[in-house]
């Protein structure tokens, strides 16, 4: 296990733009042994292989955890995550550029590995069709979950482009495998103009709840989140962030961006009541493009605190 904060000592931490880069300063382990006695283990997807649009979301993980900032306790929830709760960066899945199979089959590998040992996997994405090999490892192990789902598209397409594996049918095809129950599956912040009358048929057939970006206006983000909650029910559940959910105001650093989506208050309040709330299996957020250094990228810094709240939601959930 290496400690990036170990030339600081005993400082409690170190600058954020100094020493070796992990996750807000987190130790890095590299093998499973190391995994012991971990409760959530950070790792990267860093790929964009599958996108239909703007490339370069294999940066995000560098960037996110470069945006990261040092543990400390939230002040709003009165608890320090890290304090709670054993976490490790776990580095990235041995990703191989132009090859998406070898790829996901990398990034299952390595969610596996953190399931086998115990531990929450978290995974920095990458484009959105990492979601299907993290959910596929963890569902092999622990059988199908639930899912709770912010995007602006609900990336259940049978094929985007005549391609059937993509950034927009990874949904599709997990509920179709039987790694997500659709009757247990909720997508939050949709708009815009994707997908069309028959995604949305095959949704309701599946049992799938979607909540529009005018059901998040009108009835308010709290009411939205507890219809979520109450669709996602009793049992494992799996949370997947895409950052095009947001404003491009809020993060204009991603692939489609569609104007007129949810704040980054909405957002990471959302994400902080679902993780103290549910029984959770993983989760991911995805689809950030960076353009700047460190907590320059607005984008970058918005997803890093998604998972920090997640981080909180779980720190939460176990001091009740």
């Amino acid at each position: 296990m290496l400690d990036p904060q170990k030339r600081w000592r005993p400082l409690p931490d170190k600058p954020d733009y100094a020493g070796i880069l992990s996750y807000a300063g987190a130790p890095i382990a590299q093998d499973p042994e190391e995994l012991r006695g971990v409760d959530v283990a950070i790792l990267g997807a860093p790929t964009d292989d599958l996108v239909s649009d703007r490339p370069g979301t294999r940066f995000a993980p560098r960037a996110i955890r470069a945006a990261s900032c040092p543990p400390g306790p939230h002040l709003e929830a009165k608890v320090d995550a890290f304090a709670a709760l054993r976490i490790v960066d776990y580095g990235d899945a041995p990703v191989i550029p132009a090859d998406p199979v070898r790829t996901h089959e990398a990034i299952a590998r390595t969610v596996g590995e953190v399931v086998d040992a115990g531990a929450l996997p978290v995974t920095i994405g990458g484009d959105h069709s990492i979601t299907e090999p993290c959910v596929g490892a963890i569902s092999e192990r622990r059988g199908a979950v639930g899912l709770i789902h912010f995007d602006t598209h609900t990336d259940t397409g049978r094929e985007v482009f005549g391609v059937e594996r993509s950034h927009g049918t990874p949904m599709f095809r997990l509920v179709e495998a039987g790694a997500v129950d659709g009757a247990r599956y909720a997508q939050i912040g949709l708009r815009g103009y994707w997908p069309g009358p028959e995604e949305f048929a095959w949704q309701e057939g599946r049992g799938i709840a979607a909540f529009f970006m005018h059901d998040v206006r009108e009835l308010g983000i709290r009411e939205v989140v507890e219809r979520a909650l109450a669709h996602a029910g009793d049992g494992l559940v799996y949370l997947t962030v895409d950052v095009d959910v947001l404003d491009p105001a809020f993060a204009p650093g991603t692939g489609t961006p569609e104007p007129g989506g949810m704040t980054s208050v909405d957002l990471l309040w959302a994400v902080r009541t679902i993780a103290e709330r549910v029984e959770l299996a993983g989760a991911d957020v995805v689809e950030v493009l960076p353009t700047a250094i460190g907590s320059a990228d607005i984008t970058a810094l918005v997803a890093e605190r998604a998972v920090r709240e997640l981080l909180t939601g779980l720190a939460l959930r176990r001091r009740a």
